[in-house]
């Protein structure tokens, strides 16, 4: 909390700030800060009306949709677009491009994409072609 907010939310601590104004200060202050709480009030009324419409707009259509038979679970999925996309099919695995021996001794094979295996990189270093790999 602010120390302002501390002064005015503690009654001793407003009658101790107010000594230091004068009496004109002070009703020009009170003033001030009841045209403030008038504000806040007016925009919080209007929010809670504008809350109460939606909710009544939303009970409307509740009632309508369910005059009209419709379910809505099929609602949900007519607006989400569930029903009108197909489905992404799955791509098929890339063919191994290149073969190679690993650290273990062990054959294994490498698409050509993502990180070069070790076991590759290591004999490329060493002067070795991508070709000498390719299957």
């Amino acid at each position: 909390m602010s120390d302002l907010t501390k002064t005015l939310l503690n009654i001793r601590s407003l009658r101790a700030f107010s000594r230091e104004l004068t009496l004109e200060q002070l009703e020009e202050a009170l003033d001030k800060l009841t045209i403030v709480v008038e504000e806040r009030k007016s925009s919080e009324e209007e929010e809670l009306a504008a809350k109460a419409e939606r909710e009544a707009k939303l009970k409307s259509y509740a009632e309508q949709i369910a005059q009209d038979g419709i379910d809505v679970e099929e609602l949900i999925a007519a607006l989400s677009g569930e029903g009108a996309t197909k489905p992404k099919q799955k791509r098929a695995p890339r063919p191994a491009k290149y073969k190679y021996t690993d650290e273990n001794g062990e054959e294994k094979t490498w698409t050509g994409q993502g990180r070069t295996p070790k076991g590759i990189q290591v004999k490329l270093d060493a002067g070795a072609s991508l070709d000498d790999f390719l299957i």
